[in-house]
């Protein structure tokens, strides 16, 4: 029942959030952000209550962080009805991406629409299947691959960490290129290990791999952020080149987080200014802004 969800806290104030310790390179992206706006479907079995989070609070962000070019990822909340993607791209224009959920037998014709307005890739979430043998998972990303290669996008993955795991050997060898979200969701609380990781960074390092640096509180959980340096100087030091950045705002269900130090993380994981470069302009740049 909707009373039994969490509740969000409210959005910190843009004017609030730290601002960046290094110098944000000109059309610097974002992403990794979601929106939420009242009027819009959502699922029947959402994991949380309606949340605090409009385009026009996201946007005041970018302009506090010096962000100009940024994706919206298409949450959980609304399924695979991507309606408020949608008119948000039409609001924001060029500067604005978009990564869809679809279903499997969504029509050409709807995949595209979404291309001729900004959408790049499919967002596979494997939270809802994790529960499938690996031999299912590994049909269904082929088929979404399809989807995705007539119009040279690529796949992005939603995924638990125990489940990237179990896909590294297949991923390896994967040609389309794909995107892990979260850093790989790489938890010890969920019985990742430093050989997990150092897989993870070989997949990375060989493949049509690119990983986002995005969420590290999911990781940390009760520890402190810094706990995640390691994983992110280990990314960094392997490919800074197939790394992206996303702040994943609106931080659900944390609206208080501040956004300007969790970019401020690049500072201590990518101190180079060329790595930063890549990770937040050369790689989003290729991934959503070639045509």
């Amino acid at each position: 029942m909707t009373a039994e969800l969490p509740e969000p806290s409210p959005m910190r104030a843009a004017e609030s959030n730290t601002l960046p310790r290094f110098q944000v390179p000109p059309e610097s992206c974002d992403t990794h952000f979601h929106v939420f706006e009242p009027g819009y479907a959502h699922v029947r079995d959402r994991l949380y209550s309606f949340p605090d989070g409009t385009l026009q609070q996201y946007l005041r962000l970018t302009e506090r962080l010096g962000i100009e070019r940024m994706v919206l990822v298409q949450p959980t909340y609304y399924g695979t009805d991507n309606s408020l993607l949608v008119d948000v791209l039409k609001k924001v224009g060029s500067r604005c991406r978009g990564v869809v959920r679809i279903e499997e037998d969504t029509p050409d014709t709807e995949l595209d629409f979404y291309h001729q307005l900004g959408v790049r890739a499919i967002r596979l979430d494997l939270f809802a299947r994790a529960s499938w043998p690996t031999d299912d998972l590994i049909a269904y990303v082929r088929r979404m691959a399809d989807r995705a290669r007539p119009r040279g996008w690529h796949l992005q993955f939603y995924t638990p960490g125990t489940v990237v795991r179990d896909l590294l050997p297949f991923l390896a060898d994967l040609e389309d290129t794909f995107v892990i979200d979260h850093m790989g969701y790489m938890k010890e609380s969920d019985g990742l290990t430093e050989a997990d990781l150092n897989r993870l960074v070989r997949v990375l390092d060989g493949g049509s791999c690119y990983i986002k640096l995005s969420g590290p509180y999911r990781i940390a959980k009760d520890k402190p952020l810094s706990s995640v340096e390691p994983l992110g100087r280990a990314l960094v030091a392997a490919r800074p080149d197939r790394l992206v950045w996303g702040s994943d705002w609106p931080h659900l269900i944390d609206g208080q987080r501040d956004t300007g130090e969790l970019l401020n993380l690049l500072a201590d994981w990518a101190p180079d200014e060329t790595d930063r470069q890549q990770i937040l302009v050369e790689s989003p740049a290729r991934l959503f802004y070639t045509d």
